[in-house]
C-alpha cells in the first residue's frame, strides 16, 4: 500500500463520501465569527462529524491535539491572497507539500482561478505542486473556480465541467467546485472527469434547509461529498 493509499484511507474512514470544513478564510478575509477561537470551532466541527479541515500551516500547531484517528484529518492549504490586495483573485503558493508532511497532513489543497489576469501563473503552480504531491504520495486536493469577471460564469455548468476537467488532467486527485445549481447539469460534471468531485459552500444562504437541499441535490447527482465552512 503506497503513502498515498494510506492517507486516501484516514480521509474516507467514516464513509465514501467526504465532509471537509474549510478554515482558510482567516488570511482571506481576517478574523471572521467561528474563526476567532480556532480550538474551539474545531472541537465543535470534530463532534458533528467531519472528516477533515483545511487550514493554513500556521494554525496547526494550535490544533494539533484536537486532530486524529477519532477526529478530523488535517488538509493544509498551500494557496493565499487577501481580499486586501489589488487584485484577491491572484493566488500565490505560501507553503510546500513538504512543509505539510512535516505537519502531519493527510492532503494538501491548492486554489486556482480560471478566467483570472493570472490564471498562467496559477496553472503553471498547480502543475509543479501536482508533481510534487504524487511525489510524497499526499492527496491533492484542486479548488477550481472561475473568476473572469462575470458572477453568473461561477456557476456556469460548462465552464465548471472544464474546471473539474482542468483539475484532473493536472493531476488532482479530488477536484471541489461550485454546484452548478441543479442535478441535472452538475451529473454533466461529474461525467466529465474521473477523480471525485466535491462541491463548494457557494453564497451565504437563507436557511439551513437551502443547504441542505443543495447538498443532496448533487450527491443525487454524483458529488463524492461537501466542502463547506
Amino acid at each position: 500500500m503506497t503513502g498515498k493509499e494510506i492517507r486516501f484511507k484516514r480521509l474516507y474512514k467514516n464513509s465514501e463520501r467526504l465532509f471537509v470544513v474549510p478554515m482558510d478564510h482567516g488570511i482571506t478575509i481576517g478574523p471572521v465569527a467561528g474563526l476567532e477561537n480556532i480550538g474551539q470551532t474545531l472541537k465543535a466541527i470534530g463532534e458533528g462529524g467531519a472528516d477533515a479541515v483545511i487550514i493554513h500551516k500556521g494554525l496547526a500547531g494550535q490544533i494539533d491535539k484536537l486532530l486524529g484517528p477519532d477526529s478530523c484529518e488535517l488538509i493544509i492549504h498551500l494557496s493565499a491572497s487577501t481580499s486586501l490586495a489589488p487584485d484577491p483573485n491572484r493566488k500565490e503558493l505560501v507553503t510546500s507539500v513538504e512543509k505539510a508532511i512535516e505537519l502531519g497532513a493527510t492532503a494538501v489543497s491548492i486554489h486556482v482561478n480560471l478566467g483570472s489576469a493570472f490564471e498562467a501563473e496559477m496553472l503553471k503552480d498547480f502543475g509543479m505542486v501536482a508533481e510534487c504531491s504524487n511525489r510524497w504520495g499526499m492527496p491533492l486536493i484542486a479548488m477550481m473556480y472561475i473568476r473572469d469577471g462575470c458572477k453568473e460564469n461561477e456557476f456556469h455548468p460548462e465552464k465548471i465541467k472544464h474546471a473539474a476537467r482542468v483539475a484532473e488532467e493536472m493531476g488532482a486527485d479530488i477536484i471541489k467546485v461550485n454546484y452548478t445549481g441543479d442535478p441535472e447539469t452538475f451529473a454533466g460534471v461529474i461525467e466529465g472527469v474521473s477523480a471525485p468531485v466535491i462541491i463548494a459552500g457557494g453564497p451565504k444562504m437563507d436557511s439551513h434547509y437551502e443547504l441542505l437541499a443543495m447538498i443532496a441535490d448533487a450527491v443525487s447527482a454524483g458529488a463524492g461529498g461537501v466542502a463547506i465552512g
